[in-house]
């Protein structure tokens, strides 16, 4: 078999070569420095202590120290050479490797093979240990890397590969904004304890919102015998969606289905011991278990209520009251719950609540499935951009 590719940049047609790592760039082992001088800001050099703290490919070592042994300079690969052993990340600073980190001078083209190993599993075959898994400098400097002989194909490897790292990079930072704002404006737009109006509303709303009974804003109903509607599977966090698209392995009897509840698109849906999660909200008509309590509202608007429903205050302070037992025991009085007080703006105030928050949920999504979109063209591309170890 030919040491290629089967996914290549034009004009280049020669076999890869075969190099160990250790011969194409410098690896240094981390030790635990000694004797080091910590101080409150950083210095010269930074510690990076056991496998540092990988995120979004950067290393953000732990402690400052102005120990100058075993160094890596900013812009260096930065490896985990114990749990997790083949992680790996890029340093923006000088740091003092720590025991079980390697320092690795490379470029990104190398850096992108290395990540491919790590994805591959390649590392795990080859690390040592059974309870804390680790690998050795030799087995770190002997790894076989396929390289291209020409260095302009390496370029442009590794620079396709850092376009989309930071493609990725970008709309997950912009998710993560979009998630912050939604926070944010969650804590302004509701009403704190003992107010009566949030601190950021629309325009043209004036009015303090009412306090009333949650069974008086949202009325229990229970319809069975909707065999024409299909089943539906609760996830907390999503809603509902139909039970034949969940990854759940969920075994029930279909002839028991007369005896599910209807539940209606938007209305809420609540498990005598989902309390931990709040309530839950349909995402489209269909039928589920008996042993949920559903809600219809009376001219409210469901997107305005759902993040309510399950933010902090409600469950850890409303709906707390009324939940006892202990443990995986714990259940909710339902009788209880339609007892707590709920903020109730005009309907025309929740509409334009919610459908804010919907816009925010949307951007979240839009980013977050561009995100995982690139991933999955990354994690392609690794595997056809480089020849397939044997």
């Amino acid at each position: 078999m030919a040491n290629t590719p089967n996914i290549r940049f034009k004009g280049f047609h020669d076999e890869w070569e075969q190099r160990k790592l250790g011969e194409i760039c410098e690896v240094t082992m981390g030790q635990s420095p000694d004797g080091s001088t910590y101080s409150d800001e950083p210095s010269d050099y930074i510690l990076v202590q056991g496998n540092a703290d990988l995120k979004d490919g950067w290393v953000f070592p732990r402690i400052w120290t102005t120990q100058k042994t075993k160094t890596a300079q900013a812009g260096d690969l930065i490896m985990s050479v114990r749990a997790p052993a083949g992680a790996m990340g890029k340093t923006a600073y000088d740091v003092v490797l720590g025991r079980g980190v390697a320092g690795i001078k490379g470029n990104e083209f190398v850096y992108q093979t290395l990540v491919k190993f790590d994805s591959d599993g390649y590392w795990k075959k080859l690390a040592a240990g059974s309870t804390f898994e680790s690998i050795n400098t030799d087995t770190v400097k002997g790894a076989t890397l396929s390289i291209p002989q020409d260095v302009e194909e390496q370029e442009k490897i590794g620079h396709y590969f850092f376009n989309l790292d930071t493609l990725i990079l970008l709309h997950q930072r912009k998710c993560d904004e979009v998630k912050q704002l939604k926070k944010f404006m969650l804590q302004k737009m509701f009403p704190k304890s003992g107010e009566q109006v949030p601190e950021i509303r629309f325009a043209g709303f004036t009015d303090a919102w009412e306090q009333r009974k949650l069974g008086e804003v949202f009325e229990e109903y229970s319809e069975k015998n909707h065999l024409e509607l299909s089943p539906l599977t609760i996830i907390q966090g999503v809603g509902t969606i139909l039970r034949e698209d969940s990854n759940r392995n969920l075994q029930y009897d279909k002839s028991s289905l007369s005896g599910y509840k209807m539940v209606r698109r938007n209305d809420f849906i609540v498990h005598l011991r989902s309390f931990e999660g709040g309530l839950e909200k349909a995402n489209s008509d269909g039928i589920i278990s008996p042993a949920y309590h559903t809600f219809h509202g009376i001219e409210t608007d469901s997107r305005f209520y759902y993040p309510f429903f399950r933010s902090k205050y409600f469950i850890d302070v409303l709906l707390k009251p009324h939940v006892y037992g202990i443990r995986d025991g714990k259940s909710i009085d339902i009788d209880g719950m339609k007892t707590i007080m709920i903020p109730v703006p005009s309907y025309e105030e929740q509409k334009k609540v919610g459908g804010y928050i919907e816009n925010l949920d949307h951007l979240i999504t839009l980013h977050q499935h561009k995100c995982d979109q690139l991933k999955e063209v990354k994690r392609f591309m690794l595997q056809n951009m480089f020849p397939q170890k044997g």
